[in-house]
């Protein structure tokens, strides 16, 4: 995948190894990823799922894509994807993290309303999905503002999660009415 996008106010480019450091110290945050089931400590199993994720080939028009301010084109802000659910599918998920310092300032809501844009310019793509941890009342936010529609809640992981989608149909009546 190689695939840029710019938004207004921020820059979209492929996840690659040259950002893991940055990756790794935002996932050290515990604050970060306090709603994310793993073992966020820069042990081993940390490193290794985040470098298979940096590495794994999702397919032509999936995967991670670092966000970058364009005032600040070097300093990583976090990433949104578009993959495989859990990596695997066969639905296709959204998600995004930020560092702590991008949170409230609408960072996560315009890097992903650009992927889902990009994943709905495939016509083979019906619909996306996103979940997030019950009590993480900003990634629902960003997932509600997007105009992804609750589904069910459930578990994740063993995490009590909400869940959530987004047809091909919503996605063009949200572009439709504005």
């Amino acid at each position: 995948m190689n695939l840029h996008f710019e938004t207004p106010n921020l820059i979209l480019r492929p996840r690659t190894l040259e950002h893991f450091e940055a990756c790794l110290r935002m996932d050290l945050d515990p604050e970060v990823t306090r709603f994310t089931p793993g073992i966020w400590d820069g042990g081993q199993w940390h490193r290794d799922f985040l470098q298979s994720r940096m590495t794994q080939d999702f397919g032509e028009r999936c995967g991670y894509w670092a966000i970058f301010a364009k005032e600040a084109p070097d300093d990583l802000l976090g990433w949104v994807s578009f993959i495989p659910f859990d990596a695997v599918g066969p639905e296709l998920e959204m998600g995004w993290r930020l560092v702590r310092r991008a949170w409230g300032r609408g960072v996560a809501s315009e890097a992903a309303r650009r992927i889902v844009e990009h994943a709905f310019a495939d016509p083979e793509v019906e619909r996306i999905v996103a979940d997030a941890h019950i009590d993480n009342g900003a990634s629902l936010a960003v997932a509600r503002k997007l105009g992804f529609r609750f589904t069910h809640d459930g578990e994740f992981e063993g995490l009590p999660s909400r869940f959530f989608e987004m047809t091909r149909e919503d996605f063009h009546q949200q572009t439709a009415t504005g």
